[in-house]
């Protein structure tokens, strides 16, 4: 899989989390992913990056066009950031559970969100959110 980006937004406000989500989609749409897989990839990056401005206050969506070594194609998401990590991730990924006042849907949401989810988290050194969708073999045009 490549990992070189093909899109970088700096997430510092409401307005940086709605660029990632309408370049994610750009790429999604033109991999032919589903307009449902779509939404859902745009409302996991709008979770994990509305934790960069929650927590961290600034950080960075990379956006990368992937293919294993199947042929598979996807859209590869890292979220990340230089905050102040997460102290219980085991709690951070509960559902219901939340540090913000919000209602605890961010993390485990994303998750179930996307086809594949990787966090990785160090107090004091920042969080990095990895998100995977993978175009449907029957979801493209003939």
């Amino acid at each position: 899989m490549a990992d070189e980006p093909q899109s970088v937004i700096p997430i510092e406000s409401d307005a940086d989390i709605v660029t990632a989500r309408q370049r994610a989609r750009e790429m999604a749409g033109a991999l032919e992913l589903t307009s449902t897989d779509q939404t859902l990839l745009a409302t996991a990056i709008s979770e994990v990056a509305r934790n960069i401005t929650t927590y961290a206050g600034r950080g960075e969506v990379l956006l990368s066009v992937i293919k294993d070594d199947h042929g598979r194609s996807g859209i590869k998401v890292i979220a990340r950031d230089e905050g102040p990590g997460i102290e219980n991730l085991e709690l951070a990924l509960r559902d219901g559970y939340t540090s913000g006042g919000g209602l605890g849907l961010g993390l485990p949401g994303a998750r179930r969100l996307v086809d594949d989810f990787s966090i990785e988290t160090a107090l004091g050194q920042g969080t990095t959110v990895t998100l995977l969708m993978w175009a449907r073999p029957n979801a493209r045009a003939a």
